[in-house]
């Protein structure tokens, strides 16, 4: 069963509603006031949508509301059963100090077909479309999935150009990748768009590596599906931290997840920038009127678009 065609553009404008929230506050410094207003816009407009809906990721459990909690009901009660993952504003910095690339993002499924993952981190690796399937992998070492992907691409590693996230942690899969002199495009925060930019038409990278955080490794993955890419992910989790991934259905810690174990059946995903980024164009504003850049996609109706919408506030 799919996901009625309907909810497509319910949602866009759920996370359209999120990127005017948070764009209040571009370059005013206060993340926190720009993500609690993202969530406020965005739950607003996710509960006059008539469907049972419930956040399987979201930010925190619920003594930490008024954010979109894991566990919150949304939507009228009635329609269809959906899974949610939300991230109302995906770079905080980014939107904060008025730098490119943050967006308000979610994806939805059907009950039960998201992978729940707890807020902890997640090594993570991406590749585009149109590869052998296993072609990286999180036990290769960095020499080995960069001269796999340039051999499925016919080209040289030093003509490859990864993805990273700016953190000592990548210390050594930076040296690596020097190594190789495979050029390296460094990403601050905001590491839904940099594991989706390996699939995007437009963009030059060809693989995301690195450890993220975890529900944004679920979204990336929502992305992909629709999009054709490959993304392999692994927790990474602490002592502490381990029973609460049990109790939500993570039976084997050290499982690496396929797209099929963290996506099944259809998804819907949908972004809508707030700054302007490599792939849309930010939050605009003329007199009362709000001009909104988003991307969406349907897997199952095989829509994958960018949308301009404009909003008089």
């Amino acid at each position: 069963m799919s996901i009625d065609s309907k909810y497509l553009n319910m949602f866009r404008k759920s996370v359209e509603m999120g990127a005017i929230g948070a764009s209040k506050f571009v370059g005013k410094n206060d993340k926190i006031a720009a993500d609690q207003s993202a969530v406020d816009f965005m739950r607003k407009e996710l509960n006059k949508i008539e469907m049972r809906g419930k956040i399987v990721i979201g930010e925190g459990e619920m003594d930490e509301a008024p954010m979109l909690y894991i566990g919150e009901e949304l939507g009228s009660g009635t329609g269809q059963n959906l899974d949610i993952a939300v991230d109302p504003l995906e770079g905080t910095n980014f939107v904060a100090k008025n730098l490119p690339n943050s967006f308000s993002v979610l994806a939805v499924t059907e009950k039960g077909n998201m992978f729940s993952a707890p807020d902890t981190y997640m090594e993570k690796i991406a590749v585009g479309k149109n590869l052998p399937s296993k072609l990286v992998d999180l036990d290769f070492s960095v020499k080995k999935n960069i001269q796999n992907l340039a051999d499925a691409k016919k080209t040289e590693p030093s003509k490859l150009i990864a993805c990273v996230l700016k953190r000592p942690r990548h210390d050594k899969i930076i040296e690596e990748l020097e190594k190789m002199k495979v050029k390296i495009k460094f990403i601050s925060d905001g590491d839904v768009s940099g594991a989706i930019s390996v699939a995007d038409d437009n963009s030059p990278i060809d693989i995301y590596m690195g450890i993220g955080g975890a529900p944004e490794g679920v979204l990336s993955a929502a992305a992909l599906c629709c999009l054709g890419g490959q993304i392999q992910t692994r927790l990474v989790l602490e002592t502490n931290q381990i029973d609460r991934a049990k109790k939500m259905g993570v039976e084997d810690i050290k499982k690496k997840y396929e797209l099929k174990d963290m996506i099944k059946g259809d998804v819907i995903f949908c972004a809508s920038a707030i700054t302007k980024g490599d792939m849309l164009d930010g939050v605009k504003v003329v007199d009362k009127e709000y001009y909104v850049s988003s991307l969406i996609m349907h897997k199952d109706n095989k829509i994958i678009k960018k949308t301009k919408n404009t909003y008089n506030m």
